[in-house]
């Protein structure tokens, strides 16, 4: 129970906090989970990153897509790393953030996505690791 109210108070603190958030799988695809939870997080004032190899240097909602995290000038002060990909894949995200996104305060995954040992990893170097949840469902009860 008080891990689930310390998660509450993180989403709550992320929510209020957070300014800028890369979208990592993000789709131009507008049917897509990532490209519609973005829009809302654009639509509530966040600014948003998509970051999609296969799409890098084209437009998503208005914004630039990078190939990494990697690519993100830290000018652009990334606070939140929003993880639209498989688990499989989270390890390798968190390292990167971690290399070359050292503004960056939280790792996000979304519903079904969670990796325990790249949380703890990322939570040992004083981040805040929000996983399974997606923030078009948590913010609304913080904004």
């Amino acid at each position: 129970m008080e891990a689930q109210l310390d998660e509450e108070q993180d989403i709550a603190r992320i929510a209020r906090q957070a300014r800028v958030i890369a979208v990592v799988g993000m789709s131009p695809n507008e049917a897509r989970p990532s490209w519609g939870v973005a829009r809302y997080l654009q639509a509530q004032g966040f600014r948003i990153i998509p970051v999609n190899p296969g799409h890098a240097g084209s437009v998503i909602l208005n914004e630039r897509v990078y190939a990494s995290l990697a690519d993100i000038p830290a000018s652009e002060g990334v606070d939140m790393i929003d993880i639209f990909r498989r688990s499989d894949a989270v390890s390798d995200i968190v390292d990167e953030t971690l290399a070359h996104q050292p503004g960056a305060k939280v790792i996000w995954t979304q519903l079904g996505v969670r990796d325990d040992a790249a949380a703890a990893r990322a939570r040992a170097a004083g981040l805040t690791v929000i996983q399974d949840r997606c923030p078009k469902i948590e913010f609304p009860r913080h904004l």
